[in-house]
């Protein structure tokens, strides 16, 4: 297992009894509860096969998380907050807005999800439990609640990251925000499409030419009501 990450990915302290970052045990719950959640589904994931996996008890996993459910929300602001920093990273010193939009959209749609930097994280497989799970952390009874606690603060930064991108290619644009959120869910939600229920999409994304298309049809969405829209 590899040590503590140089770089530090914030996540909604509210989410964790325990900051996972910090220990060693902690690590080894993050990383094999992606791989878990990646080979099982989160139905099948529960607390006690991850203790089996990482050699170590239910009550230790408790000590981190409350439940699996504070555990999926964890691994979803992650990769948000992660795909922020990302974003951030390679848009440092550039003004265009439009330029800005275009990678951030790379960013979103990238094939390749590998970082060196955090050796106990698997992001491609990540990646593959976000777009096959990520809905279930919020479309919950308690979604009010966890809110409120700050729970959902990761997914609500990069929207508005990239809202803040479309605001500035387009100040009189009204929408930015459901627009944000759309070309977010629609980055994901395309790539489960293809691969599960095709006839609900125009993409095969299991290769890079699939993957260009999709990025390409996600410009389509922003840029066209962008450039068009007149108050």
């Amino acid at each position: 297992m590899g040590a503590i990450a140089t770089i530090k990915i914030n996540v909604p302290v509210n989410i964790y009894k325990r900051d996972p970052e910090q220990t060693k045990l902690g690590r080894c719950i993050i990383n094999d509860s992606i791989l878990l959640i990646d080979d099982l589904g989160f139905e099948a994931f529960t607390f006690k096969k991850l203790a089996h996996q990482i050699n170590s008890t239910e009550a230790s996993v408790y000590r981190y998380f409350e439940n699996k459910h504070n555990l999926l929300v964890y691994l979803v602001s992650w990769y948000w907050s992660w795909l922020e920093y990302q974003i951030d990273y390679q848009v440092n010193n550039i003004e265009d807005p439009e330029k800005k939009l275009r990678i951030a959209i790379r960013v979103l749609a990238q094939v390749d999800k590998t970082d060196q930097n955090f050796s106990h994280i698997s992001e491609n497989a990540l990646h593959r439990i976000v777009i096959s799970e990520a809905a279930k952390s919020y479309y919950t009874k308690g979604v009010d609640v966890e809110n409120k606690e700050g729970f959902f603060r990761s997914y609500k930064s990069l929207c508005s990251k990239i809202s803040t991108f479309m605001q500035e290619f387009n100040p009189k644009y009204p929408y930015s925000h459901a627009l944000s959120s759309t070309v977010l869910e629609a980055a994901h939600q395309q790539v489960f499409f293809s691969q599960h229920l095709p006839s609900l999409t125009d993409f095969k994304v299991n290769d890079e030419i699939g993957y260009t298309s999709l990025i390409e049809f996600l410009e389509h969405i922003i840029f066209i009501p962008l450039r068009n829209y007149t108050p």
